[in-house]
């Protein structure tokens, strides 16, 4: 065979085996894109619509006003009398957009004034993603129709759960390794569908492996669990896994995508850089395999416990690493309260979507348009989060935290006035330094690390005199909210809202909070009225991770609008069983890997693709796209520089020499590291429910150009150099990157364009080559 150039290999191989995922991958990742554009217009727009435009925009009063509504789809699709109002992805040619800038005199909206630019930014993104609005499938209820909540409570995800037994899988019952099997199974043999057979030992370690701790099986591993002839090697290889150090790295990072994590809080914030103890926490909840009602409890109310470990405080970050937005105190009260309302509807969406599954977010304004969820329930739930408030604390036990931090505050007090002081070397400014020395050295524990967390108080916007305003926080007080009308703080119902959960999940009179803030009964009534749904939508959301499909795909949204599941009976069992066996998260990994329907091989047959080409039925395993931590951590780990250390402050990806896994690089919400932008990680910004994988040009270019990728090769060419002859030394490549043999083919080819150079051209050649290898689809996915 004739000697290959560096360009002939790197079009053999990058360009036939390119990260470029099939159609249906990128359909897939469009129509996920659009649900969440779709969400946004929910929870973003239709407030602004609703305090600013529905008064005479609406299907009342659009037609006395140049004909738009831009209360329904139809209404926003058709436009007005002047055209269409948006332009999708073009806010600069909207007339949206135009009329709410105020930048023609002829079109200013809303014409009482021009709306604060926050709200004005939110229009501008949504015309960015597309302007796309939720495609309805259901008519929407009338505004004056009030919830019928028994109807509503027959709706297949707020029905108790069902007793539902194992069914029947026959021609088929000697593949039933778990009763999930047997509801895969029947549910396969209902559309005349049969299941694949198992993947080889290699792609299944492979696959195992990464999905319960984000790596690659080293060569040492696969050839163990080969060479490992008993009936319970995979279940024991499974256990190992859910008991290394690592699983907490890769299911941490799953639970940070829902909690909008961010390294770098509001700069304003005292103790801004210390959101990695709220990491740490969930990654080390994950290694204890903390139960999952323990789990959301410490999220939502670790401080409300006595006997809560100082450790545990941690975990309130999910709450204390909330979006936050500077109140300017020369800003009007309206304006305020407008941007605390934003700041609770957050948290509302953001726990709702997480822990339930429901976009109670949506009805802020009005009735939920399609779910059994009141304006009135919104405000009973935001309630809870007006009583809520930042704070840091010391992860010490509560006395000798609050000593700690009264000694904070004595600190600052004397660090103000050295900062007044103009002699900054006299007498005074010595003395006050002493001082500060003295109460460091008496205070135990005043260096302890500092969590951000949350703690009872309710907030309040007042004016400060005639052109100030002032927030009022009041410690251990909770404050029932009234609702705002159309969203509007300043339009408010007489009444305020008792603090409460959703009537529709309450299985008799609603369930009202009366303790402190109502995060603790918030808690109770989840894993109580409302356990059913919990377990349904956290089962799913496992489930996906290990599919890439939920059996419900629309994970953050249970109610009306989203998917149906594929499989309600298998959902039913899973969900009833992780409740019954204690909301034991290694009892669920392990009923869904350990099944014939998850060792599958991921081969297309001729049937399937006919019957089920979306392989809802799970005919086969899906093949999936690593998300991009993962693939950095794998050039990491399969060059031998990975740094295994667990836990820490986070580190900035930006620089080659950050080792680490990708789950400590730095996460800001205002400025997202490249390479995680480009490879589809989420906005830190809100809940991000499932990842969406696109396929660009720049992601290329970045496999081929960027020094991290290049470095990874350099290292792997180091690493393989002792292992014997070029043959040994192409096979040891294959085996660290892809756990397995190459082929006669692959290996010829390899021999073809790494031999007859000299020594230089050798080390360039070999660079090149594992370059390439490391581009390839095989190394990307896993099938």
């Amino acid at each position: 065979m004739p000697r290959l150039t560096g360009f002939t290999v790197l079009f053999l191989l990058i360009l036939t085996a390119a990260p470029l995922p099939a159609r249906a991958a990128d359909d897939a990742a469009s129509a996920v894109a659009n649900r969440q554009a779709a969400e946004f217009f929910e929870t973003k727009v239709r407030p602004i619509f609703a305090r600013h435009c529905f008064e005479c925009h609406s299907d009342e009063t659009g037609a006395d006003n140049g004909e738009l509504v831009l209360e329904t789809l139809a209404g926003i699709s058709k436009g007005g009398s002047r055209g269409a109002v948006l332009v999708p992805k073009e806010p600069a040619r909207s007339l949206l957009i135009t009329a709410v800038e105020y930048d023609d005199v002829d079109l200013q909206m809303p014409p009482e004034g021009k709306m604060p630019e926050g709200d004005i930014e939110v229009l501008r993104q949504w015309v960015k993603m597309g302007g796309v609005l939720p495609e309805y499938t259901d008519k929407p209820r009338a505004a004056a129709e009030r919830i019928d909540l028994e109807a509503g409570r027959q709706f297949w995800s707020l029905k108790p759960l069902q007793d539902v037994p194992v069914p029947d899988a026959s021609p088929h019952n000697d593949r039933v390794r778990r009763p999930v099997d047997a509801f895969i199974l029947a549910r396969l043999q209902s559309e005349g569908l049969a299941p694949s057979p198992d993947a080889d030992r290699r792609t299944l370690i492979r696959r195992v492996t990464f999905d319960l701790i984000g790596l690659p099986p080293t060569p040492e591993e696969v050839a163990a669990f080969l060479a490992d002839d008993s009936p319970d090697a995979f279940e024991r290889l499974v256990d190992r896994l859910l008991d290394s150090p690592h699983y907490g790295e890769r299911w941490g990072r799953f639970w940070l995508d829902l909690a909008r994590y961010t390294d770098r809080t509001a700069s304003w914030l005292t103790g801004t850089g210390q959101a990695w103890h709220y990491r740490d926490w969930v990654v080390d909840a994950f290694n204890r395999n903390l139960p999952y009602d323990e789990f959301v409890r410490l999220q939502l109310a670790a401080d409300l416990t006595d006997d809560t470990d100082p450790h545990d405080l941690a975990a309130l970050g999910f709450l204390g690493l909330s979006p936050t937005y500077w109140k300017e105190p020369r800003l009007a009260p309206p304006l305020i309260r407008t941007i605390v309302a934003d700041e609770w509807d957050e948290r509302v969406d953001v726990v709702t979507r997480t822990f339930l599954g429901l976009t109670v977010a949506c009805a802020r304004c009005h009735d939920h348009k399609f779910d059994p969820i009141s304006v009135e329930d919104y405000y009973s739930l935001a309630g809870v989060f007006a009583s809520t408030q930042f704070a840091d604390r010391p992860l010490l036990p509560d006395a000798q935290a609050q000593q700690v931090l009264a000694a904070h505050r004595q600190v600052a007090r004397l660090e103000e006035q050295i900062k007044k002081a103009k002699d900054k070397k006299s007498e005074e400014v010595v003395q006050l330094r002493q001082q500060i020395e003295e109460i460091r050295n008496a205070t135990p524990g005043y260096d302890a690390p500092q969590a951000h967390v949350v703690k009872d108080a309710a907030v309040y916007v007042l004016p400060d005199g005639p052109d100030r305003t002032k927030l009022d926080y009041r410690d251990g007080e909770p404050r029932d909210l009234p609702v705002f009308k159309r969203g509007n703080p300043e339009n408010t119902s007489p009444q305020p809202v008792p603090r409460g959960f959703p009537a529709v999940l309450s299985q008799a009179e609603p369930v009202r909070f009366e303790q402190g803030s109502g995060r603790r009964e918030l808690v109770d009534a989840l894993f109580g009225d409302a356990a059913a749904l919990t377990a349904r939508v956290f089962v799913n959301r496992v489930w996906e991770q290990h599919f890439g499909k939920g059996l419900v795909t629309t994970p953050s949204n249970f109610g009306l609008q989203g998917d149906p599941p594929s499989h309600p009976e298998l959902l039913e069992w899973l969900a009833r069983e992780f409740l019954r066996r204690g909301w034991d998260i290694h009892w669920l990994h392990r009923e869904i890997v350990l099944s014939s329907t998850y060792r599958q091989t991921s081969a297309d047959n001729e049937d399937g693709l006919r019957v089920d080409p979306d392989n809802r039925l799970l005919w086969r395993m899906n093949r999936r796209r690593l998300e991009v931590e993962m693939w950095r951590d794998a050039m990491l780990a399969v060059s031998g520089e990975l740094d295994a250390t667990v836990g820490g402050p986070a580190v900035k990806l930006e620089t080659d020499a950050n080792r680490r896994r990708t789950i400590y690089g730095e996460v800001d919400r205002r400025d997202l590291n490249r390479m995680l932008r480009m490879f589809d990680f989420p906005e830190a910004t809100g809940h991000s429910p499932k990842r969406v994988h696109t396929s660009t040009p720049l992601q290329q270019l970045f496999v081929l150009n960027s020094p991290f990728v290049q470095n990874r090769a350099g290292a792997i060419v180091n690493r393989v150099r002792d292992a014997g002859d070029l043959p040994a030394q192409v096979v040891t490549c294959y085996r660290l990157l892809f756990a397995r043999e190459p082929t006669e083919q692959e290996l010829a080819l390899a021999e073809s364009f790494l031999t007859g150079s000299t020594d230089a051209e050798t080390r360039t050649q070999w660079k090149l080559y594992v370059h390439t290898l490391l581009g390839t689809n095989e190394f990307l996915f896993v099938d």
